[in-house]
């Protein structure tokens, strides 16, 4: 049943008529049209859709609007300050952290809400908390590189 919803995305609310059961990830995409999250198996086991909720990582293939609505939510597009990027993005470029591209979004996304919460991880706590992130290219190592680089 289609409801009024009010959710913010990076700083600005947006209020939608909508089944409030819809998944974020389809109101970012298809409503507000922020393509930066991704859809990758739509359910909760790729973090391609990451975004952050309340500062913490979200699977928004798994998330309602729902549930969310009232909560602070950022996106890959929320990140940068006008030009210049957010450190984790600057670490991932500088570590040349990607290879095909469609998880970055998403693990840069689980990456800020680690950081955010353990200021300086270990390696172990670094692959602890990426977990359910999956890169297909196997870019495992200078993951782990950018999220260090980003930490120091």
């Amino acid at each position: 049943m289609e409801e009024s919803i009010t959710i913010t995305v990076n700083g600005t609310p947006h209020t939608l008529t909508t089944d409030t059961e819809r998944p974020l990830i389809q109101v970012l995409r298809e409503d507000l049209h922020l393509t930066g999250t991704k859809f990758g198996c739509g359910e909760g086991q790729c973090g391609a859709c990451s975004v952050l909720v309340d500062g913490k990582r979200t699977f928004s293939c798994l998330a309602s609007v729902k549930q969310v609505a009232g909560k602070p939510i950022t996106t890959i597009e929320g990140l940068a300050k006008g030009e210049v990027l957010h450190p984790m993005q600057q670490a991932f470029l500088d570590e040349g952290a990607y290879q095909c591209g469609y998880c970055i979004a998403g693990m840069i996304m689980t990456a800020v809400g680690l950081v955010n919460a353990k200021p300086h991880p270990t390696d172990e706590e670094i692959v602890q908390g990426m977990n359910r992130n999956v890169c297909r290219c196997s870019g495992y190592p200078k993951i782990l590189a950018a999220i260090k680089r980003a930490s120091a």
